[in-house]
């Protein structure tokens, strides 16, 4: 059984920096595409970041491109997303996802909520103005 669990969200005032991370535990780490979304209250789920299962390709949303970095260390078996220069609209509960990949998959990340298997909890990041 996979399970993903998400940590160190919490309130920083605009401008901050926050690293979330995500433990996973079950199945064979290195071989999962991750990938990190976010839902804000009223809204839909959005992609934030994915990587590759070696970590050698990335993906980001337009909104976050330059501000965050998403990283992995499969050594750990865990993911991280490093957020900086935050904003209040960045304001939402963070979740992680893997994908389970074949060997010609591994390789791309991935954008698409509907291409991961598990997910993990969410934690929350409040930013204030």
């Amino acid at each position: 059984q996979v399970q993903l669990v998400e940590s160190g969200g919490r309130a920083v005032q605009a401008g901050g920096s926050l690293r979330v991370s995500c433990a996973v535990s079950g199945g064979t780490f290195s071989t999962y595409v991750m990938g990190w979304f976010h839902q804000a209250p009223g809204k839909e789920r959005e992609f934030v970041a994915s990587i590759s299962s070696l970590g050698g390709n990335t993906l980001y949303a337009d909104s976050v491109k330059g501000r965050f970095t998403i990283s992995r260390e499969n050594a750990q078996n865990t993911v991280y997303l490093q957020m900086n220069s935050l904003k209040p609209e960045d304001t939402a509960n963070y979740y992680c996802a893997a994908a389970r990949t074949t060997a010609f998959s591994r390789y791309r990340a991935r954008a698409r909520g509907d291409e991961y298997d598990y997910w993990g909890q969410g934690t929350q990041v409040t930013v204030s103005s």
